[in-house]
């Protein structure tokens, strides 16, 4: 019985979605088991898929000094497919972790193992959104279009990974931080030096948010044999942490050192500075034994990433 004056909890919600969130009030009954797989009552991981695509756009444009339309579809277009291309590698990944997620108390609630959707329904959504991104990707230049199609690699892997390393969050930045070598090339027709240090300044990043995240499950996994840098590090996670830290800020002040507009690159400086401020906060509030403040201090990386892409945008209007 649910206390007095407390709604019951939505039939088939996961354990950890957010409370109040669309899919499990708003969505038809229908559609909620498909909308969970893809993660649409757990937004954060579209907006950690979405965030390095618009660092990748915006300092393109700071770096050559113009700005067109077109900018603006790129913008969107990434946004759109962060959305559906999350939706559909989470579903291949919830499809490849059907029998350890039915273990792991925070997972056993998902659509696969808790029965709601079945394998071959699961498949046929993941198709169906890969489809739709793929024409979005489309629209791009043929440089971006060929690195959409090369994003499937570490994305079809991912999900192995913390079977043979015990550094699966290295893959799930490969995968989780593409958008910013295919958001620059979009722009500018391709690839440069400052791209590739903002993608491995993107993966450093995620090490930081998943290693966080992945302390929830820390027991389960030494349990049932599956490998994370949260296991690897242990007692010296925030030592570790703080490492990641200090080169997710190098990574990113080197990359912006390249703007063409000295007081442009002030401003853009300052929001790496406050991403930093952001991330020492989660550091001093991180306590790997408390699994609702390390679920908090993962969702609060979306507030983290968004920073630079306000003063990034500032700097542009300068």
């Amino acid at each position: 019985m649910p206390p007095i004056n407390e709604a019951p909890e939505p039939s088939g919600q996961v354990a950890d979605a957010v409370r109040g969130n669309w899919v499990d009030h708003i969505a038809p009954e229908w559609s909620r088991p498909y909308l969970r797989l893809s993660r649409a009552d757990r937004p954060i991981g579209t907006w950690l898929l979405l965030l390095p695509c618009w660092w990748g756009l915006l300092l393109a444009m700071l770096h050559d000094g113009r700005m067109g339309l077109f900018d603006a579809w790129i913008g969107l277009g990434c946004a759109i497919g962060a959305f559906l291309m999350r939706g559909a590698g989470c579903t291949w990944n919830d499809i490849t972790d059907r029998h350890i997620d039915g273990s792991v108390a925070r997972t056993r609630s998902r659509p696969i193992p808790s029965g709601a959707v079945s394998v071959r329904g699961a498949l046929l959504w993941m198709a169906a959104q890969a489809l739709v991104s793929l024409v979005i990707l489309l629209t791009f230049p043929p440089a971006a279009i060929l690195l959409g199609v090369l994003s499937l690699a570490p994305v079809c892997i991912y999900p192995f990974a913390k079977r043979f390393t015990w550094w699966p969050q290295v893959f799930l930045g490969l995968a989780f931080n593409w958008g910013a070598l295919l958001a620059w090339t979009a722009h500018t027709g391709s690839l440069s030096w400052q791209a590739v240090l903002l993608y491995v300044t993107g993966i450093c990043w995620t090490i930081f948010y998943d290693t966080i995240y992945a302390h929830q499950d820390a027991e389960d996994d030494a349990l049932i044999g599956v490998k994370s840098t949260a296991r690897l590090f242990g007692d010296n996670s925030a030592k570790w942490l703080r490492g990641f830290l200090a080169l997710t800020l190098i990574g990113f002040a080197i990359c912006v050192n390249g703007a063409t507009d000295v007081p442009a690159r002030i401003v853009a400086l300052l929001g790496v500075v406050a991403m930093g401020v952001h991330m020492l906060w989660q550091l001093r509030q991180f306590d790997p034994e408390d699994d609702a403040i390390l679920l908090r201090l993962f969702r609060s990386n979306r507030n983290a990433g968004l920073l630079p892409v306000l003063f990034f945008a500032c700097a542009l209007l300068m």
